[in-house]
This record gives C-alpha cells, sequence and structure tokens, in this order.
C-alpha cells in the first residue's frame, strides 16, 4: 500500500485554506490503495502526524496550540502558534498533544508520496519542494522552478516575452514605496490606468486584492499599502469603534494583518497585548502604523479586465503531454472574487 503524506496547515496567510484542503484529500484517498498520512504544518514550520479527530476540527486555532499552552485571553481571541513565545521543549510538548511529530529526516522512511495540500509562501514557492527533491520523495504539483514563477505574479509576466496577452502593468518594489522613490500614482495613471486591480504579488486567495474604479490618489495610496499589509489608524476611528471587534479583525490572518505585528515598530504578539497597547499609546498619540510581520515585498498594479472568469485546472499525463481539464466558470455574488466568496458557502 502506498503511503501518502498529506501536508497541510503552514504559515502562510492561506494556513486555513490549506487545513480545508488537507480534511478533503484525507477523506477522498482511496484507503484501498493509500495509507492516508496527515502532516499537518504549525506556525513555525514543525511538522506533526496528526491524531485523526484533529483534521475535523473547524480551523487550526481550535486545536493547536492546545489550550495547556495557551495563556488565558481576557478578550477571548484565539492565537495561532506564532503569537506564543514558547520554548522548543514546550514546543515539542504542545505537538506531541496533537499527534507524533516528525523530523524532516524521518520523512523518507514514513511516506512513498506527498500530497501538498500547503498554500502560499513555504508550500507553493518551491520551498519545500526543494526539501522532497533533496530527500528523494516524489510530490504532487509543479516542480521547483513553476512553482517559484507561478507564486510570484510579477515574475510571472516573463509569459509577455512569450507572446502570451497580458493585462498592462506596473510593480512597486516594498522599499521603493516606503522611500516614495517615484510618483507611483502618476505612472500607475500613464501606463495602467483606471479601473485597475492592486494585488499583493505574492499572496494567494486574493489576500490583499483592491478594485479601484477611479483616479483617486488617497485611495490608491491606502490599497497599496493594504496590498503591503500597512493600516493607518487614527483616534478618531479607535475610539468610535468596538474595539474588541476591530482588534479580531485586525488579527485574523486571512483578511486583517495577522499576529504578529508592528505597532509604530514595536512587535507585538497576542492580541490582548495589541489592544491595550493600542489604547494607552492613544493616550498620548492620535495616529498609530501597524504593519504585518507576515508582509509582502512587492506589489502588482493591472489594468482590470471586465469578463467572464473561468478556472481551468492543466495536468501533465505519463508522456510528459499537458491535458487540460474541463473550464469551469465562477459566479460571483460581488466584484471581487474574495476570500470569503472563494471558500464560504453561497458566495460564489
Amino acid at each position: 500500500m502506498i503511503k501518502v503524506g498529506i501536508f497541510f496547515g503552514g504559515k502562510s496567510r492561506e494556513r486555513e485554506v490549506s487545513f480545508a484542503g488537507g480534511r478533503t484529500v484525507y477523506d477522498n484517498l482511496d484507503k484501498r490503495l493509500f495509507k492516508a498520512i496527515p502532516i499537518f504544518v504549525d506556525a513555525l514550520g514543525n511538522l506533526v502526524e496528526l491524531d485523526w479527530p484533529f483534521v475535523y476540527r473547524g480551523t487550526i486555532r481550535d486545536f493547536y496550540p492546545p489550550v495547556t499552552f495557551v495563556p488565558p485571553s481576557k478578550y477571548n481571541f484565539q492565537v495561532y502558534a506564532d503569537s506564543l513565545t514558547l520554548s522548543n521543549s514546550e514546543i515539542l510538548e504542545s505537538l506531541k498533544l496533537i499527534g507524533k511529530p516528525i523530523q524532516i529526516e524521518e520523512l523518507k522512511n514514513k511516506i512513498d508520496l506527498a500530497f501538498l495540500a500547503l498554500h502560499g509562501a513555504g508550500g507553493e514557492d518551491g520551498s519545500i519542494q526543494g526539501m522532497l527533491e533533496w530527500l528523494a520523495i516524489p510530490y504532487t504539483g509543479s516542480s521547483i522552478l513553476p512553482s517559484a514563477i507561478g507564486m510570484n505574479k510579477g515574475v510571472q509576466k516573463v509569459f509577455q516575452s512569450a507572446a502570451f496577452d497580458v493585462p498592462a502593468f506596473t510593480r512597486i518594489k516594498k522599499d521603493d514605496w516606503q522611500n516614495q522613490s517615484n510618483d507611483f500614482f502618476s505612472d500607475v495613471l500613464q501606463n495602467v490606468g483606471f479601473p485597475c486591480v492592486v494585488k499583493p504579488a505574492n499572496q494567494g486567495s486574493s489576500i490583499g486584492v483592491s478594485v479601484l474604479k477611479k483616479e483617486n490618489k488617497d485611495e490608491f495610496n491606502k490599497a497599496i499599502d493594504l496590498a503591503f499589509f500597512k493600516v493607518y489608524l487614527d483616534k478618531s476611528t479607535w475610539e468610535s469603534a468596538d474595539k474588541v471587534q476591530y482588534v479580531r479583525q485586525l488579527a485574523d490572518v486571512r483578511d486583517g494583518l495577522g499576529m504578529p505585528l508592528l505597532l509604530n515598530n514595536q512587535m507585538i504578539f497576542h492580541p490582548d497585548e495589541l489592544l491595550d497597547t493600542i489604547s494607552n499609546l492613544f493616550e498620548t498619540e492620535n495616529n498609530l502604523i501597524l504593519e504585518a510581520a507576515l508582509t509582502e515585498t512587492e506589489v502588482l498594479i493591472e489594468s482590470f479586465i471586465n469578463g467572464k472568469e473561468f478556472s481551468c485546472i492543466v495536468i501533465q499525463d505519463d508522456n510528459g503531454k499537458p491535458i487540460a481539464l474541463p473550464p469551469t466558470e465562477i459566479v460571483k455574488g460581488k466584484e471581487l472574487f474574495d476570500y470569503r466568496s472563494k471558500y464560504l458557502p453561497g458566495l460564489s
């Protein structure tokens, strides 16, 4: 029987999508042919053969970190492992509570094939593909180079040189944006135009994406900051907000900044600490800058394409021939096919 290690979870912003996808693979592998081994990757990059009951939890935070390692939250926030400062021995003990920790060198004897249900950085960018090739373990999906190219939407524009049609576009590096080394708004006006789409170059699931309909420099700046996972918070907004809900949204790795984050260049690990620190700072300040630790290096701005949207999976046969599976039309409930539209029932 072929031992299939299903890799899911991970440390990217798409870890919950990966967790749900890994569960689907675990359920649907033909157990007459394959032994399914669920390999959960935590937010710190640790591997554990997950005990099967945890595969069916609603979200990662429902079982990991285990409650015995999570300090009580006065605002009832849930956190991921990267919000806790645990020692190596504590991490090992926490992993043992949900399954059997795996050292990388043990993989070769544990699995025959890796089924990669990981998303985003560390899972789709060639990183884990390189590790598996080093270990001589075959895996599903693309190899190192196409994974790396496919992950970066800016690098993907190399297709233009191969006579593929691509929308008008421009790219902004994070350092250039921080230094304001160019008049980026004028550049977009001249070379891309409006409406346009602003997106992080290395994220999936439409995280950090904005559609800008009109020429508005303030909205443009906000969209670029959002794509770099940076937020400016003013005192009046904070005072009028439901503070617990605001921080809950801000700390959400899927459509917020996620934790940990930088608050006026101070690293904050826990949402409780974030809420209290914001409140304290606003006693003397009027504006704060918050920036995700899971940040982005480059933002892509593309001209908006108005039309129907399709998804088409391509696989390769034993002779190396590409085969396109039937295209699927995506009918959206709103203009942007965002994270919630992609993964919540009934929204698309």
